[in-house]
């Protein structure tokens, strides 16, 4: 019973970043930027991985340096490697790979590193057949289709496509 709780009870810790991407999203970055550090340093290096990874994947899109913004999603990266073995924080992190994959394809794209990009990218697509059909799936594959666009693949965007989910 104490078990089925958890699962129903809000996460603080998540709600607070949520708080914090919406300021961002809301025009102002270096806000956010600075909340979230401050979020970072209340979690700390060893904390959930989930929120280490969550907390990174949206830190890393407030940096100004390429290769800052490189750093966290590495960070984000990592603590999702931690977070898959914990049974509730796995669903949220295959959910999350996609797009973790897809930031680091861009941030190397953007650093002139080509092949790194593109193994980032096919890692994105392979995640993204995982996920459900929905206005976020959508999302991610445009975005896959973007950045294969951008670095000349598979003929522009739309080429690659959700698989549909069958009845």
């Amino acid at each position: 019973m104490a078990e089925r709780q958890e699962q129903t009870v809000p996460d603080a810790v998540l709600t607070r970043i949520g708080q914090v991407v919406m300021l961002h999203h809301a025009g102002d970055r270096e806000e956010a930027r600075h909340r979230f550090l401050g979020l970072w340093a209340e979690i700390g290096e060893h904390g959930d991985p989930l929120h280490r990874c969550t907390l990174a994947h949206y830190l890393a899109d407030t940096q100004d340096d390429p290769a800052d913004e490189l750093a966290w999603d590495l960070r984000a990266l990592t603590a999702a490697e931690e977070a898959r073995g914990e049974a509730l924080a796995a669903t949220a992190v295959a959910a999350l790979s996609p797009s973790l994959h897809l930031n680091l394809a861009d941030d190397y794209v953007r650093l002139g590193r080509g092949d790194a990009a593109r193994t980032h990218l096919r890692w994105a697509r392979e995640a993204a057949t995982a996920l459900t059909d929905d206005g976020y799936a959508e999302g991610v594959w445009a975005a896959i289709g973007r950045l294969e666009s951008r670095l000349g693949e598979g003929g522009g965007p739309g080429t690659w496509t959700p698989p549909r989910q069958r009845p």
